[in-house]
């Protein structure tokens, strides 16, 4: 059996995915780079986790159209609050109407704004009170993202990385662009970072879940 088989069963049989998620997928799907959006397997392990750990406030670093996002608003509770960082408010408006129909778009706190900006500004005010965070960003930046998300974690709670495997290339020694090196570097310094347990997870392009001490 294929990998594509294999994701495709993943996708269409074993994965929970609502009608507004579903309907968000296929709507993502059909602008440029619809690509990049978080995996259905992956959103759902989002939710997973979120609720696994009992997470009231979270913050998303990468939005995109808020697929993931509202996998993560889902989970939370009724009062809880997720902040989306994002570059723009152009593909995020995409989600928006999504989030309003499945009821969570009380909970999500979009902020435009370079991610680097914003996590700087909330460590100088709220370090230590998430529970919840998962970075799908810009990769050039993914150490400083994991950086500022890991101060910004109670112990106990859990920074999430998207796109770790990098389509594999990391496992490929031979490929050395920028991008692809500072992914490989970072997989080994989480590995080995006693400030937390982590591992890496091949669920879609690799998920990198670190619990903070």
């Amino acid at each position: 059996m294929t990998t594509a088989s294999i994701e495709d069963y993943v996708t269409q049989t074993a994965t929970r995915e609502s009608k507004i998620a579903a309907e968000l997928r296929e709507r993502t799907l059909q602008v440029p780079h619809g690509s990049m959006m978080t995996p259905p397997d992956t959103a759902a392990l989002l939710g997973l986790l979120v609720r696994l750990i009992g997470a009231r406030r979270a913050i998303e670093v990468g939005t995109f159209t808020g697929y993931g996002s509202l996998a993560i608003a889902s989970a939370l509770p009724q009062d809880g609050k997720l902040i989306c960082l994002d570059i723009s408010d152009e593909r995020p408006a995409i989600g928006l109407p999504y989030w309003k129909q499945a009821g969570v778009a009380n909970r999500i706190e979009l902020r435009i704004a370079p991610a680097a900006e914003t996590l700087t500004a909330l460590v100088g005010t709220d370090a230590g009170m998430f529970d919840f965070a998962f970075i799908d960003a810009d990769k050039g930046n993914y150490d400083l993202y994991y950086e500022l998300c890991l101060q910004l974690v109670r112990p106990g709670g859990v920074v999430a990385l998207d796109n770790m495997l990098w389509h594999g290339a990391v496992a490929d020694p031979r490929v050395k662009d920028r991008e692809t090196v500072g992914l490989r570097k970072l997989n080994a310094k989480i590995r080995d970072d006693d400030r937390v347990d982590a591992s890496l997870l091949t669920v879609g392009d690799g998920l990198m879940v670190a619990r903070k001490r």
